[in-house]
This record gives structure tokens, sequence and C-alpha cells, in this order.
């Protein structure tokens, strides 16, 4: 699949999607070999053990979240905090402790975040 570019965003001019009650992504650049949104989480958000083909990099802007790999480890990710996840490793939020904004890139871009942009 091509996507087609989007080269350029400002945040405050990004759709919001309610990805389910409490999760809110803003897809905002993107090419067929990355792409960068933007997240915000409510308080308690959790977010089921998955994976994807994309690795996943992470930056949390604000907040306090915990996350947890597949092999049962986990860590805390506060404000300041980066983290990633390889293709196909298996991660999950177990708890979102505060409101929570985090910026995250996937490589390869994922094709299911075009969709309601």
């Amino acid at each position: 699949m091509s996507a087609q570019k989007m080269g350029v965003a400002e945040l405050d001019k990004a759709k919001s999607v309610e990805m389910r009650p409490g999760l809110y992504r803003r897809t905002l650049v993107y090419n067929d070999e990355m792409m960068l949104c933007h997240f915000i989480l409510e308080q308690g958000v959790k977010l089921e053990l998955h994976q994807h083909a994309a690795v996943q990099s992470g930056y949390v802007i604000k907040g306090k979240i915990k996350f947890i790999k597949g092999d049962g480890t986990s860590f805390i990710a506060n404000a300041g905090t980066s983290y990633i996840f390889d293709s196909n490793e298996m991660h999950s939020i177990e708890e979102t402790y505060e409101p929570s904004e985090i910026v995250e890139c996937f490589t390869p871009m994922r094709p299911e975040y075009l969709l309601n942009d």
C-alpha cells in the first residue's frame, strides 16, 4: 500500500480521533516509511497486550504511564521518558496514573491510523 505523503502538520489543526474512551490520537506527518502521532490519554486508560509490524518509539511529554512488555517486564514512563518497542514485540499499557500526553513514531507507517483522519 502506498500512502499519500503528509509532510507538514500543526498539532492544533490535526483532527483528533477518539480511538477508545479516554484515548485520543492525532496523526501528524507520514510517508510510506514512517508516521508521527500525538496521543492524549486520560487518567485510568489501559491498552490490552498487542503487537504490530511497525517499530514504535515514543516520548512522554507529560503524565505517568505503566507499560508492560510481552515477557512480563514493565516500566514506568514519566515526562521526559523515551521508549521503543521492536516490530511484533508484545506490549500494553497497564495503567495511566494521571492525564498523559505522548508522541510516537511508527516505522513503517500504520495505514489504519489514516482511517477517520
